[in-house]
């Protein structure tokens, strides 16, 4: 059973992994044996996590990358193929929602802010890494989104938006590069508690509600998405490509009321 989740020899990139989700996936794929590209737009806040992995047995480094600059992107694939020869597992976690309101007042240097990060800085980096993938023998593609995407709100729609618009993202990868040994996967997770989601999780009356209707009756940790990524980079996500895997709890399930 071990060597379906192992990822010994692998690399993997990890974007906004400072914190919250994508410090979990970092830790988890850390466990399973893979070597650690820790990203954020600061390498300061970045540090704490390649040390604690380094300091655990594994391998990790910092590239500092502010995901809305191409040139940093690049520079993201390259430092990581020039440190260590390969890139095995690319995780897009990094996103924005600067703004928190309905559609008709939104400012338009918000709205073209969420699109750039949430959804055009991912087109590019996949693109970019997906070639050194190819190039030796295949690799995996996951995209974190969001069930906002399935959902409509009157308060982070074009949020919502821009992580349905990764879903289509991720099924274009997989057509594209299924045929190299490439596989590319959404996780959506619900309402997790992390520094990101702090507005809603920290409102004592929206918390209640999600609890109150999720099946398994809390809201998720940053734990529960880590351990999901570690199955679709690893053997055992072997044959799942351009799916969305829903990390909610079981919100999404239930009838509305």
């Amino acid at each position: 059973m071990r060597e379906l989740f192992d990822l010994s020899g692998k690399v993997a990139v990890i974007t906004g992994s400072s914190r919250g989700i994508g410090r979990s996936i970092a830790e988890c794929m850390a466990r399973a044996g893979a070597r650690i590209v820790v990203s954020s737009r600061k390498a300061e806040a970045c540090a704490p996590v390649a040390e604690g992995i380094c300091a655990a047995g594994g391998e990790a480094m910092v590239v500092a990358c502010n995901i809305s600059h191409k040139d940093q992107l690049e520079a993201l694939v390259g430092r990581t193929v020039e440190r260590w020869g390969r890139l095995d597992i690319l995780v897009c976690n990094a996103a924005v929602n600067p703004y928190f309101g309905p559609m008709s007042t939104m400012p338009e240097d918000a709205y073209d802010k969420i699109m750039a990060s949430n959804v055009k800085s991912n087109f590019w980096l996949c693109n970019m890494a997906a070639p050194h993938m190819a190039a030796q023998g295949g690799g995996a593609i996951i995209i974190v989104s969001s069930i906002g995407g399935n959902q409509g709100s009157a308060t982070v729609g074009v949020y919502g938006m821009s992580k349905a618009a990764d879903y289509a993202l991720t099924r274009n990868l997989a057509v594209e590069w299924g045929p190299k040994n490439i596989r590319a996967n959404c996780i959506a997770p619900g309402l997790i508690k992390t520094d990101f989601s702090r507005a809603f999780w920290e409102n004592p009356k929206l918390s209640d509600r999600v609890n109150a209707r999720t099946p398994l009756r809390r809201i998720g940790l940053p734990e529960d998405v880590g351990g999901v990524a570690v199955f679709l980079a690893g053997r055992a996500g072997a044959y799942l490509t351009g799916q969305v895997v829903v990390v909610d709890g079981g919100l999404t399930i239930v009838e509305p009321g």
